[in-house]
């Protein structure tokens, strides 16, 4: 399948990268060998020496520069090839391909289309991952799936009750009200507010909500290529109201939720979330029991979006049937296609068209060409 390259990607924590060896992470089908140089930044490398195509990140470093373990090559921290233990010439073609990197907020980004086009403007705001006044827990989840069906679960907001009835639940009542949808220039804005329901598991404990009916609101921009910025709470039954008109949120739970789903492979993601709260922030038991019972409720997804996705790929004539609670997932799919339009140098193939086509209609086909057999 096509992926869009002119964005910023989240390739991991910054503590996954270390001061000393690789990380390797492929991201859109491109595998990359992630590094620190002597003063501590982020360089990206295809993970592919340029002579046999070795994995780089299986070599080692050399002060600021990197030695393929197969045959030896040394390459700068740009990329070049400044020896070849073989021979004295180094012809100008031998060089791997770098990628810009920003490291912000706990994230690092790289960028994989044209290195001229990277903008650094377009790196959504995730200041709460290291904000003082927030409290959260990094996590990481892998999925054996294609990320849009990721992206669809984290824009349908009717599952939770279903899904998740002991994590992220409350009652039935929640999936019934339907949230507003917005377009964004990259991406779709949601906007829930429900009223006199029950508290989510994970959280009713930390507000004297315990036994006690919550209104909730759940708001978050999902911008391409998958990046989810949540703000969501909940605050006493009848207060609710004002905070929806006015903004004050009185005795309020709340939340700066951060996700991001980078693809791996057509039939891969990875998946990097927190859920930061500016509440009982010094206490960080409570910080570990909420993303525990994040994480558990990440699980149930993930386990439920892989059977789909075999369910899928068993038959790629089936064709899914759109109902109300889908117009955010539709909305998100037409700007991630406007994206790649926008990409494309020459119109698609016949074959590429209809599969465009057939992916604004959420067939099954155009999600998974690349099933595994």
């Amino acid at each position: 399948m096509s992926f869009i390259r002119n964005c910023w990607y989240v390739a991991g924590w910054d503590d996954e990268v270390k001061e000393e060896g690789f990380l390797a992470r492929t991201i859109i089908n491109v595998p990359l060998a992630l590094w620190r140089d002597s003063i501590g930044r982020v360089v990206a490398f295809d993970d592919r020496c340029c002579h046999r195509g070795a994995r780089l990140s299986l070599g080692r470093r050399e002060g600021d520069c990197v030695r393929c373990g197969y045959h030896g090559l040394k390459f700068s921290a740009d990329g070049v090839c400044v020896e070849i233990p073989q021979q004295e010439r180094i012809p100008p073609k031998f060089k791997v391909r770098t990628f810009p990197v920003v490291e912000r907020h706990r994230w690092i980004w790289v960028w994989m289309g044209d290195p001229e086009l990277a903008d650094e403007t377009l790196i959504s705001d995730t200041h709460y991952l290291d904000d003082p006044e927030w409290a959260s827990i990094g996590g990481h989840i892998h999925y054996d799936v294609n990320y849009l069906l990721v992206c669809d679960n984290l824009l349908d907001l009717s599952h939770i009750p279903f899904l998740h009835p002991t994590t992220l639940g409350g009652s039935p009542d929640y999936a019934s009200v339907l949230p507003t949808v917005e377009r964004l220039d990259r991406g779709v804005r949601l906007t829930k507010w429900v009223f006199n329901t029950q508290p989510p598991e994970y959280s009713k404990a930390y507000g004297a909500f315990e036994n006690k009916l919550a209104d909730r609101w759940m708001i978050y921009d999902f911008i391409a290529p998958g990046i989810l910025l949540m703000d969501s709470g909940m605050v006493p039954a009848g207060l609710g109201e004002k905070a929806r008109t006015t903004g004050v949120r009185e005795n309020a739970l709340e939340f700066r939720g951060r996700q991001a789903l980078t693809p791996e492979t057509d039939t891969s993601t990875h998946y990097l979330f927190a859920h930061p709260h500016n509440f009982m922030i010094d206490q960080p038991e409570v910080t570990r029991k909420i993303t525990e019972n994040l994480r558990i409720a990440f699980e149930e997804d993930r386990e439920m979006i892989t059977a789909q996705q075999a369910n899928l790929c068993l038959d790629p004539n089936f064709q899914m049937l759109p109902m109300a609670a889908d117009l955010a997932l539709t909305q998100f799919r037409r700007v991630i296609q406007d994206l790649l339009d926008a990409e494309s140098v020459v119109p698609a193939s016949g074959a590429e068209s209809k599969q465009s086509q057939l992916f604004l209609q959420r067939d099954a086909r155009s999600e998974f060409s690349a099933c595994k057999k």
